[in-house]
């Protein structure tokens, strides 16, 4: 297997069609050259120059094996190029992971910059559990993911950076009696049906909101259809019942449906980013632009 010095003398005399001058360009002598290009011709077989008096000529073969060098060259440093922009955080694909109560409409400004400053990067966006979130990123499936808290699974091979908390609101129903209220209170809401399902083995939005309300002396009732996903909004929109969402879930476009903001003390959502103990520099990137809301 000819060497990448070999090659690259090769190419210098072709380009410039004699031993003295690519010797000189090379900053070797003359007879080393000679016997590099010399070995190069035994190990392929063949002749790669012509030899004549002002210098050498190309045989068939050697203009071939040239070009396929030459893109074998181009190939190498390309290859050099996009590795070294990958290290930089300037290229490549971020996994991105979020969960349905941080809707995809409330990264967009997050996400447009960060698309803006590594204009030859690309994000795979995927919206999936909290609890899973954590998994995934942990097991190199993604590379970053926001969640909400609190989680109770928690995994030795990522880290936990908290955001801005948010202030809860309350989705009702156009028309519900609530509605007329310019803030409510947890209190308010004892009488009525919860559209959110808390899962015994998650955290996330729904056991925040039933843990708000045990604070407040109540059980949240339970209504008639529910759902641990944003669809909790089509459910408020059916009159099925009322949620009690994160601020970002406020940019959801649902029509039919009025929010109020909850004055309680601690009525704030909280959410993260899990990233693994060695992060890319993508990841990095991304997670510097979240936390500067925070900073």
């Amino acid at each position: 297997m000819p060497s990448q010095k070999q090659l690259r003398y090769f190419l210098t005399v072709a380009n410039l069609g004699g031993f003295t001058p690519a010797a000189s360009a090379l900053f070797i002598a003359q007879p080393a050259l000679s016997r590099q290009i010399a070995q190069l011709e035994e190990e392929l077989g063949f002749s790669l120059f012509d030899r004549e008096p002002r210098g050498v000529r190309l045989t068939p073969a050697g203009t071939v094996y040239r070009d396929r060098v030459l893109a074998v060259d181009n190939m190498l440093s390309a290859a050099a190029e996009e590795g070294g922009q990958l290290a930089r955080g300037e290229a490549g694909v971020l996994r991105l992971l979020h969960s349905s109560s941080i809707p995809a409409s409330s990264l967009m400004p997050q996400i447009a910059r960060f698309l803006d400053e590594t204009p030859k990067a690309r994000i795979d966006l995927d919206r999936v559990a909290s609890e899973l979130q954590v998994s995934d990123v942990a097991n190199g499936k993604a590379d970053i993911g926001i969640i909400r808290l609190p989680v109770l699974r928690r995994d030795t091979g990522v880290i936990f950076i908290e955001l801005a908390a948010e202030s809860l609101w309350v989705a009702l129903p156009k028309g519900h009696h609530l509605s007329g209220r310019e803030t409510l209170c947890i209190a308010d809401l004892q009488r009525e049906p919860f559209v959110s399902a808390v899962h015994r083995e998650r955290g996330g939005l729904a056991r925040l909101v039933t843990d708000l309300c045990l604070r407040s002396g109540f059980v949240p009732n339970v209504a008639r259809v529910t759902t641990r996903k944003t669809s909790m909004l089509s459910l408020v929109v059916a009159g099925l019942g009322i949620a009690v969402v994160p601020q970002r879930m406020t940019s959801i476009d649902t029509h039919g449906l009025t929010y109020r903001p909850l004055h309680d003390e601690g009525a704030e959502a909280r959410s993260a980013l899990v990233m693994p103990l060695h992060p890319t520099s993508l990841a990095k990137r991304f997670a510097d632009i979240m936390t500067q809301e925070i900073s």
